[in-house]
């Protein structure tokens, strides 16, 4: 389903082009100052309103399908600079009011129907206390009181006693979704999101220990993994998820667009996967039958080069997204895909 937006209208995101490729340098402060140099601007938003809301049917613990109310929240830019993130488009420069997310959050459940499950996503993480305030918490907990399930995201260095102060806030079972992106050791370095596979299980282990359900974000072809290899990592990454106990994983293909990818692709860092890589991932982890394993399926025209198959080739993605089953591939004699 198409995003309700707050805003009537976002300004273009086009950017000055570089004269010359630039290496991406080595050192964690110079690579957010690489990556930031190379954005196009922020879309202008207004902290009283999130920027984006809807609700979504997603496949249960249980097989079954329930509506879930999708918030993304307009909050404070993550502190994190990761060379493939493109949420930072929609946040603030400042650290909104206090009471501005709960405004948020009663603007979009009075504008959407009944939901089971509540996600509350933040372009960030929703325990930094700089994008979410802290005294904030028990007013959204009384928001989210009659959902059965609360999702929020959380970069995997900020969980700890934070999330375990909401979780007893809410009536509902707490799941927090976590970016494991990848785990190429080289490429996860480079990714500049500063944290380890290490620092990925020790928080995964923590939910677990504290009865906390989690889903993890894994790229498909993210950048610095060689196009030729990224189908093993991907299928790899899958693995580690749900060895650290993943509920579910959500394989998102990689969107270049944001500056800093554009420029990756110009010296040869990264390239954008195609729809086939996305089908490859997801066959790969429901088969596995470890947990449920959904395709993020946003914007997924601009991956496909064939017309002709794109339409079946989406719907067979969405029927695997609802019944966790691999039902057999599309055949298309325009692009040969068999």
């Amino acid at each position: 389903m198409k995003p309700i937006t707050a805003a009537n209208s976002w300004p273009s995101t086009s950017r000055t082009p570089l004269h010359h490729h630039a290496p991406y340098p080595a050192s964690g402060a110079e690579r957010d100052r690489w990556i930031v140099e190379r954005r196009p601007a922020h879309n202008q938003l207004d902290a009283s309103t999130p920027y984006a809301f809807f609700v979504e049917q997603e496949r249960a613990d249980n097989g079954e399908m329930v509506p879930v109310a999708t918030v993304f929240l307009t909050n404070r830019e993550c502190p994190w600079k990761c060379v493939f993130c493109d949420l930072w488009k929609n946040t603030v420069t400042d650290t909104v009011p206090s009471g501005a997310i709960p405004q948020q959050i009663d603007y979009a459940l009075s504008r959407l129907g009944p939901a089971q499950q509540v996600k509350l996503y933040n372009s960030g993480s929703f325990f930094d206390s700089r994008a979410i305030p802290t005294a904030d918490h028990p007013a959204i907990a009384k928001r989210v009181a009659a959902f059965e399930r609360v999702i929020v995201e959380c970069h995997p260095n900020l969980v700890d006693e934070r999330v375990l102060a909401f979780r007893d806030l809410v009536p509902g079972k707490l799941e927090i979704a976590m970016g494991l992106e990848t785990i190429h050791p080289a490429a996860l370095e480079k990714l500049n999101k500063r944290m380890t596979v290490e620092q990925f299980a020790r928080a995964a282990e923590f939910l677990r220990r504290h009865e906390i359900a989690l889903r993890v974000f894994i790229l498909v072809q993210p950048p610095f993994v060689p196009v030729e290899e990224a189908g093993v990592w991907t299928a790899r990454s899958i693995d580690l998820a749900f060895q650290c106990g993943a509920r579910i994983c959500s394989v998102i293909p990689t969107r270049s667009g944001n500056g800093a990818l554009d420029e990756l692709s110009g010296i040869g860092q990264f390239r954008e996967p195609t729809i086939d890589a996305l089908e490859r991932a997801v066959e790969y982890g429901v088969r596995l039958q470890q947990g449920r394993v959904f395709a993020d399926l946003w914007d997924l025209q601009r991956f496909a080069s064939c017309p002709d198959c794109f339409p079946a080739r989406l719907e067979r993605l969405r029927a695997i997204n609802d019944t966790q089953c691999v039902p057999e591939r599309v055949r298309c004699d325009g692009c040969g895909t068999r």
